[in-house]
């Protein structure tokens, strides 16, 4: 997590930006991919732009999640809205799978009913050009999601990625198919469709994580747990959960101290900590302390 706690509205400014950039390099693309595919007769081509459609949707919906997502809270959600980010996290993975199975089954069907085509150079110029601009996109979107830590925003970018594994595929295929070897195309387009399948997967399980209130890392709690015990004032840390909220974490700790100071000494303390929580540990959205009175734990 890097963020360092981004406001709402910093946040939202990074995705619009991230997203109409590559919202117009996609619909560009996807223009470009699909008319030189019909134009080289490439079949394969068309499908890697179809593909890269899908990634102009996803996009949108990004944008349209993280922008739900920043809303404050309200009487209905006194928790605010994050987990509508999880939601479109969860819903780009099962695109991304989807596209997929999608491009393994048509690759099989090419196979079994032995459909090869020879394309035309054109098309094998269009693939390379696909891979470089998609490469550039997934990098610049992964920096931008890993500054604000956005999982939706994440999910995108692999979704780049996979559009430039896609084109991989199609340029070794495109290619073997000029040099006389047209089968190499569906067998890369289902190698292909196995990476993608595999990505989806894990993006899906990050996205479900954060809404069945999954325990932050490890590293973290004892993070957290350390900043405690440097509070003065805390004789012992009791307890520490810890469970995603969209991209934000709350936490709630049980802390001991001398049983024979005031109860505004022991809220003072509480305080403490719970600023201190809230300050230095990166996207803690709130911190929850609750006080017992210090006693020697039974051996």
């Amino acid at each position: 997590m890097k963020n360092n706690n981004i406001n709402g509205k910093d946040r939202m400014d990074v995705v619009n930006d991230v997203g109409m950039k590559t919202l117009i390099a996609n619909v560009i693309l996807s223009v470009v991919k699909i008319i030189a595919g019909f134009v080289a007769q490439s079949s394969a081509m068309i499908a890697d732009g179809v593909h890269t459609v899908s990634d102009v949707i996803s996009t949108v919906a990004v944008m349209i999640g993280v922008k739900f997502s920043e809303k404050e809270a309200d009487e209905g959600h006194p928790y605010g809205h994050e987990r509508i980010e999880s939601v479109v996290t969860v819903l780009l993975s099962l695109m991304l799978s989807v596209t997929g199975f999608g491009i393994a089954f048509s690759g099989i069907k090419t196979i079994v009913y032995r459909e090869f085509t020879t394309p035309g150079a054109l098309a094998l110029a269009a693939a390379f050009a696909s891979i470089v601009v998609k490469e550039l996109m997934y990098r610049y979107t992964l920096k931008a999601a890993e500054k604000i830590n956005s999982t939706a925003l994440k999910a995108d970018a692999w979704h780049h990625r996979s559009d430039a594994f896609s084109s991989i595929g199609t340029l070794v295929g495109i290619g073997g198919a000029i040099l006389g070897l047209q089968i190499l195309d569906p067998i890369a387009g289902i190698i292909v469709s196995v990476l993608i399948i595999r990505v989806g997967f894990e993006i899906l399980m990050q996205g479900l994580n954060q809404l069945v209130d999954r325990a932050a890392d490890g590293d973290i709690i004892k993070n957290i747990e350390k900043n405690i015990e440097n509070v003065k004032g805390v004789l012992r840390v009791d307890d520490v959960k810890t469970r995603l909220h969209g991209s934000r974490l709350y936490v709630d700790v049980e802390i001991s101290v001398d049983s024979n100071i005031t109860v505004g000494e022991g809220h003072s303390i509480a305080e403490t900590v719970h600023k201190n929580i809230e300050k230095t540990i990166p996207d803690v959205k709130h911190c929850m302390v609750h006080v017992n009175p210090y006693k020697t734990k039974k051996r």
